[in-house]
Protein backbone atom coordinates (compact mmCIF):
# COMPACT_ATOMS: atom_id res chain seq x y z
CA UNK A 1 0.00 0.00 0.00
CA UNK A 2 2.92 2.59 0.98
CA UNK A 3 4.29 1.58 -2.28
CA UNK A 4 1.00 2.30 -3.98
CA UNK A 5 0.87 5.48 -2.24
CA UNK A 6 4.72 6.64 -3.64
CA UNK A 7 3.69 5.88 -7.20
CA UNK A 8 0.26 7.89 -6.71
CA UNK A 9 1.56 11.06 -5.48
CA UNK A 10 4.31 10.64 -8.34
CA UNK A 11 1.94 10.65 -11.07
CA UNK A 12 -0.03 13.54 -9.28
CA UNK A 13 3.32 15.78 -8.92
CA UNK A 14 3.29 14.90 -12.82
CA UNK A 15 0.14 15.99 -13.28
CA UNK A 16 0.75 18.87 -11.71
CA UNK A 17 3.50 20.24 -13.51
CA UNK A 18 2.02 19.37 -16.24
CA UNK A 19 -0.88 21.58 -15.97
CA UNK A 20 1.62 24.37 -14.89
CA UNK A 21 3.27 24.15 -17.96
CA UNK A 22 0.48 23.58 -19.88
CA UNK A 23 -1.71 26.74 -18.52
CA UNK A 24 1.87 28.61 -17.86
CA UNK A 25 3.07 28.21 -21.37
CA UNK A 26 0.96 27.59 -23.90
CA UNK A 27 -2.26 29.18 -22.66
CA UNK A 28 -5.85 28.42 -22.42
CA UNK A 29 -6.51 27.81 -25.68
CA UNK A 30 -3.75 25.21 -26.07
CA UNK A 31 -4.55 24.04 -22.84
CA UNK A 32 -8.31 23.15 -23.02
CA UNK A 33 -7.49 20.87 -26.77
CA UNK A 34 -8.39 17.15 -25.74
CA UNK A 35 -5.59 15.96 -27.93
CA UNK A 36 -3.17 17.94 -25.09
CA UNK A 37 -4.35 16.19 -21.83
CA UNK A 38 -4.72 12.76 -24.12
CA UNK A 39 -1.03 12.95 -24.55
CA UNK A 40 -0.51 13.81 -21.20
CA UNK A 41 -2.35 11.54 -19.55
CA UNK A 42 -0.17 8.14 -21.33
CA UNK A 43 2.34 8.41 -19.04
CA UNK A 44 0.10 8.17 -16.08
CA UNK A 45 -1.76 5.51 -17.57
CA UNK A 46 0.78 3.06 -18.97
CA UNK A 47 3.17 4.15 -15.64
CA UNK A 48 2.82 0.50 -14.14
CA UNK A 49 3.26 -1.47 -17.05
CA UNK A 50 5.95 0.50 -18.52
CA UNK A 51 7.94 0.44 -15.09
CA UNK A 52 7.44 -2.85 -14.18
CA UNK A 53 8.91 -4.09 -18.01
CA UNK A 54 12.23 -1.91 -17.98
CA UNK A 55 12.91 -2.03 -14.24
CA UNK A 56 12.38 -5.74 -13.78
CA UNK A 57 9.26 -5.71 -11.89
CA UNK A 58 9.51 -2.66 -10.08
CA UNK A 59 8.15 0.81 -10.12
CA UNK A 60 9.26 3.78 -7.73
CA UNK A 61 7.49 2.82 -5.29
CA UNK A 62 8.06 -0.42 -5.66
CA UNK A 63 11.90 -0.09 -5.39
CA UNK A 64 11.71 2.86 -2.28
CA UNK A 65 10.20 -0.51 -0.46
CA UNK A 66 12.24 -3.37 -1.25
CA UNK A 67 9.32 -4.99 -3.73
CA UNK A 68 9.82 -6.89 -6.66
CA UNK A 69 6.84 -8.67 -8.89
CA UNK A 70 8.39 -12.06 -9.94
CA UNK A 71 6.77 -15.25 -11.08
CA UNK A 72 5.48 -18.05 -8.90
CA UNK A 73 8.35 -20.16 -9.70
CA UNK A 74 10.85 -17.38 -8.58
CA UNK A 75 12.34 -15.39 -12.07
CA UNK A 76 11.56 -12.58 -14.01
CA UNK A 77 8.34 -12.22 -15.09
CA UNK A 78 7.06 -11.95 -19.23
CA UNK A 79 6.22 -9.11 -20.56
CA UNK A 80 2.54 -9.99 -21.18
CA UNK A 81 2.33 -11.22 -17.38
CA UNK A 82 3.15 -7.62 -16.38
CA UNK A 83 0.75 -6.27 -18.73
CA UNK A 84 -1.97 -8.95 -17.64
CA UNK A 85 -1.25 -7.92 -14.04
CA UNK A 86 -1.92 -3.95 -14.85
CA UNK A 87 -5.01 -4.68 -17.02
CA UNK A 88 -6.85 -6.66 -13.99
CA UNK A 89 -6.03 -3.51 -11.80
CA UNK A 90 -9.05 -2.07 -12.76
CA UNK A 91 -10.63 -5.58 -11.25
CA UNK A 92 -8.79 -4.62 -8.15
CA UNK A 93 -8.86 -1.08 -7.49
CA UNK A 94 -11.36 0.15 -9.68
CA UNK A 95 -12.23 3.20 -7.20
CA UNK A 96 -8.85 4.49 -8.19
CA UNK A 97 -8.94 3.70 -11.98
CA UNK A 98 -12.31 5.08 -13.23
CA UNK A 99 -13.46 8.29 -13.41
CA UNK A 100 -15.73 10.14 -10.38
CA UNK A 101 -18.01 10.23 -12.68
CA UNK A 102 -18.32 6.67 -13.21
CA UNK A 103 -17.76 5.97 -9.57
CA UNK A 104 -20.76 8.16 -8.54
CA UNK A 105 -22.71 6.61 -11.08
CA UNK A 106 -22.48 3.30 -9.63
CA UNK A 107 -20.83 2.82 -5.79
CA UNK A 108 -21.98 0.11 -4.84
CA UNK A 109 -20.40 -1.71 -7.80
CA UNK A 110 -17.06 0.30 -7.29
CA UNK A 111 -16.99 -0.11 -3.51
CA UNK A 112 -17.52 -4.15 -3.94
CA UNK A 113 -14.67 -4.51 -6.43
CA UNK A 114 -12.47 -2.48 -4.44
CA UNK A 115 -12.51 -4.69 -1.14
CA UNK A 116 -12.63 -7.75 -3.27
CA UNK A 117 -9.26 -7.11 -4.93
CA UNK A 118 -8.13 -5.88 -1.19
CA UNK A 119 -9.52 -9.08 0.86
CA UNK A 120 -8.27 -11.22 -2.44
CA UNK A 121 -4.49 -9.88 -0.98
CA UNK A 122 -6.09 -10.91 2.64
CA UNK A 123 -7.17 -14.43 1.85
CA UNK A 124 -4.98 -15.52 -0.87
CA UNK A 125 -2.23 -17.82 0.62
CA UNK A 126 0.34 -15.89 -1.39
CA UNK A 127 -0.86 -12.75 -0.50
CA UNK A 128 -1.74 -12.14 -4.38
CA UNK A 129 -4.83 -9.77 -5.91
CA UNK A 130 -6.74 -10.83 -8.60
CA UNK A 131 -4.20 -9.68 -11.37
CA UNK A 132 -1.23 -11.37 -9.78
CA UNK A 133 -3.39 -14.74 -9.36
CA UNK A 134 -4.52 -14.50 -13.53
CA UNK A 135 -1.01 -13.55 -14.31
CA UNK A 136 0.62 -15.81 -12.46
CA UNK A 137 3.13 -13.60 -10.57
CA UNK A 138 3.79 -12.81 -6.90
CA UNK A 139 4.95 -10.42 -4.64
CA UNK A 140 8.35 -10.48 -3.08
CA UNK A 141 10.74 -8.47 -0.45
CA UNK A 142 13.94 -7.62 -2.20
CA UNK A 143 15.48 -7.33 1.50
CA UNK A 144 14.07 -10.30 3.31
CA UNK A 145 16.77 -12.43 4.32
CA UNK A 146 16.60 -14.97 1.69
CA UNK A 147 20.05 -15.53 -0.16
CA UNK A 148 20.29 -13.94 -3.36
CA UNK A 149 21.69 -17.83 -4.14
CA UNK A 150 18.28 -19.29 -3.01
CA UNK A 151 16.84 -17.94 -6.39
CA UNK A 152 16.83 -19.12 -9.92
CA UNK A 153 19.06 -15.95 -10.22
CA UNK A 154 22.68 -16.13 -10.62
CA UNK A 155 25.13 -13.44 -11.07
CA UNK A 156 27.14 -13.37 -14.39
CA UNK A 157 30.38 -11.79 -14.66
CA UNK A 158 30.45 -8.89 -17.33
CA UNK A 159 31.27 -9.75 -21.02
CA UNK A 160 30.14 -13.68 -20.98
CA UNK A 161 29.32 -15.25 -23.57
CA UNK A 162 26.94 -18.21 -23.47
CA UNK A 163 26.76 -21.23 -25.14
CA UNK A 164 23.24 -23.04 -24.97
CA UNK A 165 20.23 -20.84 -26.42
CA UNK A 166 18.67 -24.01 -26.03
CA UNK A 167 18.13 -23.33 -22.52
CA UNK A 168 15.35 -21.08 -22.92
CA UNK A 169 13.16 -23.99 -23.52
CA UNK A 170 13.48 -24.61 -19.98
CA UNK A 171 10.55 -23.04 -17.79
CA UNK A 172 11.82 -21.05 -14.33
CA UNK A 173 10.49 -23.86 -12.65
CA UNK A 174 13.04 -26.44 -14.54
CA UNK A 175 16.17 -24.11 -13.63
CA UNK A 176 14.72 -23.80 -9.76
CA UNK A 177 15.78 -27.50 -9.64
CA UNK A 178 18.29 -27.53 -11.94
CA UNK A 179 20.09 -25.28 -9.49
CA UNK A 180 19.11 -26.95 -6.28
CA UNK A 181 20.33 -30.03 -7.99
CA UNK A 182 23.92 -28.29 -8.52
CA UNK A 183 23.69 -27.59 -4.93
CA UNK A 184 22.75 -30.99 -3.67
CA UNK A 185 25.93 -32.20 -6.12
CA UNK A 186 28.80 -30.00 -4.71
CA UNK A 187 27.41 -30.83 -1.27
CA UNK A 188 27.40 -34.40 -1.60
CA UNK A 189 30.64 -34.50 -4.48
CA UNK A 190 27.54 -36.77 -6.16
CA UNK A 191 28.69 -36.59 -9.85
CA UNK A 192 26.50 -39.58 -10.94
CA UNK A 193 23.16 -37.27 -10.40
CA UNK A 194 25.08 -34.41 -12.14
CA UNK A 195 25.61 -37.10 -15.14
CA UNK A 196 22.13 -38.70 -15.52
CA UNK A 197 20.68 -35.09 -15.52
CA UNK A 198 22.66 -33.68 -17.88
CA UNK A 199 21.90 -36.59 -19.95
CA UNK A 200 18.40 -35.93 -19.18
CA UNK A 201 18.51 -32.37 -20.55
CA UNK A 202 20.91 -32.92 -23.66
CA UNK A 203 18.13 -35.44 -24.80
CA UNK A 204 15.11 -33.41 -23.84
CA UNK A 205 16.88 -30.56 -26.12
CA UNK A 206 18.46 -32.28 -28.60
CA UNK A 207 21.38 -31.03 -27.77
CA UNK A 208 25.21 -31.89 -27.10
CA UNK A 209 28.20 -31.04 -25.38
CA UNK A 210 31.69 -31.47 -24.68
CA UNK A 211 31.83 -29.89 -21.03
CA UNK A 212 31.62 -32.28 -17.96
CA UNK A 213 28.56 -32.72 -16.43
CA UNK A 214 28.89 -30.34 -13.54
CA UNK A 215 30.39 -27.50 -15.74
CA UNK A 216 27.53 -28.68 -18.39
CA UNK A 217 24.85 -27.75 -15.93
CA UNK A 218 26.23 -24.53 -14.05
CA UNK A 219 26.64 -23.26 -17.70
CA UNK A 220 23.26 -24.06 -18.55
CA UNK A 221 22.48 -22.10 -15.61
CA UNK A 222 23.95 -18.89 -16.39
CA UNK A 223 23.13 -18.59 -19.92
CA UNK A 224 19.65 -18.89 -18.67
CA UNK A 225 19.92 -15.76 -16.07
CA UNK A 226 22.22 -14.01 -19.39
CA UNK A 227 19.12 -14.49 -21.87
CA UNK A 228 16.56 -13.37 -19.35
CA UNK A 229 18.27 -10.25 -18.35
CA UNK A 230 19.39 -9.60 -21.50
Amino acid sequence: MFAWCTDILLMFLYWLFCEKIIFGLLGNKIANKEWVWVLLGLPVLLYYPAMEILTNGQTVGKKLLGIRVITLEGGQASVSQYILRWLFRTVDFPIWIFPAIFTNALPWYCSILTFSGIGCVIISQKSQRIGDIIAGTIVIFTRSKTSWQDTVFTEVEAGYRPRYPQVMRLSDKDINSLKSIIGTVKKKNDHEIAFRIAERIKWKLSMHSDQDSLDFLETLLKDYNYYTSN
